[in-house]
């Protein structure tokens, strides 16, 4: 349908990778000296529990393959062959949940989430296969499509394999990005408030080496003969190891400490706000990744709902209108969408759920086969009345609402039909 489409974002002459000389600027040394990519920065607490409960999140959400039917419903398409790939097995070698997962990752820390679409020869999709988003590169054919260079990792002989990939034959799920077609890492773009949790940690992991003893100056009263010897000596008796032992001064020596205590230098306070700034990075609540300073269980529920809603949702329909995309047919896209299910992490305490259940069954809006359904219980049968929708009041079916009105109870408690033509 975008055949005939000619405008200047197709000629373009290729996106815009954030590997490219133009944006150097992304890597590199932070302020704080440390090297920041993906991987060191998967060694800190605080991106490596929001990765973690981001993509566990995503990947634990029930994804069901739709279909429309008359007058807008809809059902699951079960029948569909894929409804089986993204529901529970999208290749021999993992389930739903580890493909999910692993794409999710992807996004957040390299902002580009890529999968190998396996079809046959009639174009219908076989398996997805998660590609790693380092090795691939992004461009543009001299007829406007996109193409898609995966470098595969050397062999046994040591030779790299550039693999070319159309468009049909990648799933690909963009972040945040300049150009809206690929993404950039969020961890390149937030690389100095990464580094100086790096560094940090890596502060305190050798302040406490050294058996959290500062260092300072040792003053003799006289001249020292041999300071060099006087030096290696105390290092041999009182570091690392040794860092407790009892130091024994002689001929009037005094020592006095140099080095700030962490407390003084505010470490700690430090730390804790590195945390928050990384969840602010990713969106995540503080309170999710272990941060409770601020938490009650008053706001913990708010939180968790808005965790839904702002951070996870977006990601959800990333998901979702990449898979649109790509792996329908163009004939089958007004008629089959896929969707995430969150009402589950939407539902709240037991005692509120079922204030919302009371209040659309009183309203005429759910049915007990309704409810039943959210709360994954078995449904009732139509004769027992589990598919009637109630309105409030004598809680009658919906068809025979009003019909007390034309009817009258004898003195046997027999209920009679009034005839038309009566007063």
């Amino acid at each position: 349908m975008f055949e005939k489409i000619t405008s200047l974002f197709r000629s373009k002459e290729k996106p815009t990778n954030f590997g490219s000389s133009r944006f150097s600027f992304l890597f590199g040394s932070t302020p704080s000296g440390q090297q920041v990519n993906e991987r060191t920065a998967m060694q800190t607490t605080g991106v490596y529990a929001c990765v973690r409960i981001l993509s566990e999140s995503v990947a634990s959400l029930p994804l069901h393959l739709y279909e429309y039917q008359d007058q807008g419903n809809k059902v699951k398409a079960i029948d569909h062959p894929l409804y089986f790939i993204l529901h529970d097995e999208p290749n021999p070698d993992m389930t739903s949940f580890t493909f999910r997962e692993t794409l999710m990752s992807h996004l957040l820390l390299y902002g580009n989430a890529y999968a190998q679409i396996i079809r046959n020869g009639r174009g219908d999709v076989l398996a997805l296969y998660p590609l790693m988003p380092n090795q691939m590169k992004v461009e543009r054919a001299k007829n406007g499509e996109l193409t898609y260079t995966y470098t595969k990792t050397p062999s046994h002989s040591g030779r790299e394999e550039k693999v070319v990939l159309s468009r049909a034959e990648v799933l690909h799920i963009p972040g945040l990005g300049f150009d809206g077609l690929v993404g950039y890492s969020p961890i390149a773009m937030a690389k100095n408030a990464i580094g100086m949790s790096i560094a940090t940690e890596e502060y305190g992991a050798k302040f406490f080496a050294n058996g959290a003893t500062p260092g300072g100056v040792l003053e003799h009263p006289g001249i020292v003969k041999d300071p060099e010897r006087l030096r290696e000596t105390w290092q041999a008796q009182f570091s690392k190891g040794n860092v407790h032992r009892v130091a024994v001064l002689e001929e009037g020596m005094k020592f006095h400490q140099l080095t700030i205590p962490p407390d003084q230098a505010q470490f700690l306070e430090t730390r804790k706000f590195q945390l928050n700034e990384i969840a602010r990075i990713f969106r995540v609540p503080p309170h999710m990744i272990g941060d409770l300073d601020r938490s009650s269980f008053n706001n913990i529920e708010q939180q968790s709902m808005e965790f839904v809603k702002y951070t996870l949702n977006p990601w959800l329909v990333r998901f979702e209108q990449a898979i649109q995309k790509s792996l329908f047919f163009e004939d089958e896209k007004e008629r089959y969408f896929v969707k995430f299910n969150v009402s589950g992490l939407l539902r709240g305490d037991y005692e509120t759920r079922m204030n919302g259940y009371a209040v659309g069954r009183q309203n005429g809006w759910l049915s007990a086969n309704d409810i039943r359904e959210l709360e994954d219980m078995n449904q009732i049968s139509d004769e027992e009345g589990g598919n009637k929708y109630l309105v409030n009041g004598n809680m009658l079916p919906l068809d025979q609402a009003g019909a007390f009105y034309r009817r009258r109870i004898d003195p046997n408690d027999r209920i009679l039909e009034l005839e038309e033509d009566e007063e």
